[in-house]
């Protein structure tokens, strides 16, 4: 298990992926309703808003969403994915090529995916802190994997050629030495909503 380094968290972007077509989920899961009344997407931004300074929501040209108060126009952007139907892979792709068109500065890109409301706020800042422009940090929690995945600006021009796909598995895969795996104690890194039994019962 890593020790938490000193410094001051480094400057991370973060890049919201709500373009998903919710297939699995029977319908627009970034619309359901969670026991406190606030949509999936709205909590989900909320954390987003909390951890990072800056961040970009990633949606599908043709989204229409409430996006809820932690959602403000002035410190919040929104990024539309052209390639959006070509998986999250395409997403991918297209964010980070709208970073690097931008001469965006940041050390590093938080991938926040868009279906995990139980992610704590205090493991987003526990990974910041680990981030640098010359790894990937992976978020760990009883030996399993999961998101925000912080990629260093060094990896920024391979994930802008992205155009399909699943994702950026494949990136981490073939840049396994520059990989950081930090240990935290927090399920909300890989609880997500794929259907609605997984949606939490009303109190």
């Amino acid at each position: 298990m890593s020790s938490d380094p000193q410094p001051d968290s480094p400057a991370v972007v973060a890049l919201v992926m709500a373009a998903g077509v919710s297939r699995r989920f029977g319908g627009d899961k970034r619309r359901a309703t969670l026991p406190d009344g606030r949509t999936l997407l709205a909590t989900t931004l909320t954390t987003v808003a909390l951890a990072y300074p800056r961040w970009w929501l990633v949606t599908r040209p043709e989204d229409d969403l409430e996006l809820g108060e932690a959602f403000d126009p002035a410190r919040h952007r929104r990024l539309v994915s052209a390639q959006a139907r070509h998986g999250l892979g395409g997403s991918l792709g297209d964010a980070f090529r709208h970073l690097i068109a931008e001469g965006d500065t940041a050390t590093a890109a938080a991938v926040v995916l868009a279906d995990m409301p139980w992610l704590s706020v205090a493991t987003c800042a526990r990974l910041q802190r680990h981030a640098d422009a010359e790894h990937i940090v992976i978020p760990s929690h009883r030996g399993r994997r999961g998101h925000p995945v912080l990629f260093g600006r060094r990896f920024w021009p391979t994930l802008a050629a992205l155009e399909a796909g699943d994702g950026a598995r494949a990136v981490v895969q073939t840049n396994r030495e520059a990989v950081s795996v930090i240990d935290v104690d927090d399920d909300g890194i890989w609880r997500d909503i794929d259907t609605p039994q997984d949606l939490p019962e009303p109190s």
